[in-house]
């Protein structure tokens, strides 16, 4: 049998580290084409002022003024409120779908599916038909009492907007969550209730803990869209309340400000990129807490139990 001379080294092909590199060389030369260098060209624009060089200026002016404070405290407290409407809404909603039988069950199951495809403007125009200054809800009002105007005048407020981006983005909560609870063996929610364990207690005890990675998927998908949304707030012609994404519109579509416009666009990016970085520290942690409590559920279940629906 031949063997290499002494000292001789092995071809470069046999290298599968080498070969492998190859291989992400394309796809990592795409998404720097297509995602890294448009975001260079936002913050290279973002540090050149119309008169030509290179400086901060344009971040010293948006960043004192009222506008875009405005706008960054709107932003931030819309993402969150509407990340923690979602969560709560879509885990009460998935685990009724997915634990308590009612007719129907697996068909709004798969119709959360079907609602991801939706634009976000069709729910706030749907919103606008049933809450609308002369929507279905305000005309029934005043034909039924003969008063000139309606009750409902919240969606275009900050109210209606956190409606909107909660009815649009809970699905979007739901659907991990959905696939979690199918894992979830039900033979362990009997254990603990044969053991005496009210609802509450093994809903946070037996279930969340198997179900926390998606719930924490789930919301960091949400808290990063609703910090970027645009056209729900736009639909909503909500009075006063403008966030980032709007203002990078209107400062680069109305006011031709486009240096301007790419600075709140940076700030919006790095706020972005900053409290989803926070969101997944704290859903470490607590997974961290409760990878004990998962454990000991698992263990006391028998094997071979059904599991909840999809």
């Amino acid at each position: 049998m031949a063997t290499p001379a002494d000292g001789a080294a092995l071809p470069a092909a046999a290298d599968p580290p080498a070969r492998a590199a190859r291989w992400a060389l394309p796809p990592l030369l795409a998404l720097g084409l297509v995602f890294l260098y448009p975001l260079a060209l936002v913050l290279w624009q973002s540090l050149t002022p119309d008169g030509g060089g290179h400086s901060v200026d344009a971040y010293r002016d948006v960043l004192a003024q009222t506008a875009f404070r405005d706008a960054l405290w709107n932003t931030v407290r819309i993402a969150a409120g509407a990340t923690a409407g979602s969560l709560l809404l879509g885990f009460l909603l998935a685990f009724v779908i997915a634990f308590v039988p009612f007719p129907g069950a697996r068909a709004v199951g798969r119709f959360v599916d079907v609602f991801l495809a939706f634009p976000s403007f069709l729910i706030t125009l749907a919103l606008l038909f049933l809450y609308g200054s002369v929507g279905i809800a305000n005309g029934l009002w005043t034909g039924l009492t003969g008063a000139p105007d309606g009750p409902f005048a919240f969606l275009h407020t900050p109210w209606g907007v956190l409606l909107a981006e909660v009815t649009y983005f809970t699905p979007f909560v739901m659907r991990p969550l959905l696939a979690a609870f199918s894992q979830v063996e039900t033979a362990q929610l009997e254990a603990a209730a044969s053991l005496g364990a009210r609802a509450p207690r093994v809903v946070r005890q037996v279930v969340l803990p198997e179900v926390l990675p998606a719930l924490a998927a789930g919301g960091s998908l949400v808290l990063v869209m609703c910090l970027n949304e645009f056209g729900i707030v736009l639909f909503t012609g909500a009075k006063g309340v403008t966030t980032l994404p709007v203002l990078v519109y209107s400062k680069a579509i109305l006011d031709g400000d486009y240096t301007g416009a790419c600075v709140v666009a940076v700030v919006n990016i790095a706020l972005s990129v900053a409290l989803y970085g926070c969101y997944r520290l704290l859903v470490a942690r607590t997974g961290a807490r409760t990878a004990t409590a998962r454990t000991t559920a698992r263990t006391t279940a028998p094997g071979g139990a059904r599991r909840a629906r999809a």
